[in-house]
């Protein structure tokens, strides 16, 4: 019987044109197309799992997932590995590293935090199309950040989450939640030790309304302390979403023994 050891697969994706991250029955989604690949490559059936799930049309520039299969002489064929997994994905999907890691290693509980970034831009732009959100009108920065700071003091994050969603809890620790002004647009960074479904599109939505003049600040403490979804803003486009970063403490120290 063959040793089998456990690996993580840090990749990255364009989601547009993906149903999200997790296999469905009925619509193409990126683990179906890691999956498709790994199993290709190993001549046997291989399943990922991988660190969360993203919505249709939300995007990762880092995310992980983890398969068992027979060991891999990564000393001698990393490289060969990586390029002829990617030359069997679409071009909106590439894996850039694997890691041997224990046998109970798990891409999505042992994830110490995550961030995320929204994207928003506010003149037409072919090339952001589907990367960001196009708002036509100005925002009030300095208002959305003082609202955003108090996502910093609350743990239940129930006014933020979808409906009919499976959560066994609503707390979240989120640590950073900021705006930031760049030359063609501004950028929202958000991170916290688990998010909830639909959670930071929703917050999106409701800093915006805050942004628009609709409500001020203390807003966002009502909507939070109200726990009910139907308070807080709608939902924004998913295009602007991105998952950007995902630590466990065992990758970061690998990371570092390579250097």
């Amino acid at each position: 019987m063959h040793q089998v050891n456990r690996y993580f697969l840090e990749l990255s994706y364009h989601g547009g044109n993906y149903h999200g991250w997790q296999t469905q029955p009925n619509a193409i989604t990126v683990q179906q197309k890691i999956d498709e690949a790994l199993s290709i490559y190993f001549k046997s059936k291989i399943e990922t799992l991988g660190c969360g799930r993203t919505d249709t049309g939300v995007h990762a520039t880092q995310f992980f997932a983890h398969f068992d299969c027979s060991i891999i002489d990564l000393e001698n064929q990393e490289l060969k590995f990586l390029r002829s997994i990617n030359s069997l994905l679409p071009y909106d999907i590439a894996v850039h590293h694997i890691y041997p890691v224990a046998p109970d290693a798990h891409a999505r509980f042992d994830a110490t935090f995550r961030s995320y970034q929204y994207h928003i831009h506010f003149n037409k732009n072919p090339f952001k199309t589907h990367t960001s959100w196009l708002v036509k009108e100005s925002l009030d920065i300095k208002a959305m950040n003082i609202a955003a700071a108090y996502l910093l003091e609350y743990e239940d994050f129930g006014a933020f989450c979808k409906s009919n969603a499976d959560n066994f809890t609503n707390n979240c620790l989120v640590s950073r939640a900021e705006w930031e002004v760049t030359a063609d647009g501004i950028i929202f960074h958000i991170t916290a030790n688990r998010f909830l479904r639909n959670m930071v599109r929703a917050i999106v939505g409701t800093l915006t309304d805050i942004g628009r003049g609709k409500f001020s600040p203390d807003y966002m403490r009502e909507v939070i302390e109200s726990k009910n979804r139907s308070a807080a803003g709608a939902s924004v486009p998913a295009c602007g979403l991105f998952l950007t970063e995902v630590n466990y403490p065992y990758i970061m120290r690998a990371v570092e023994e390579e250097k």
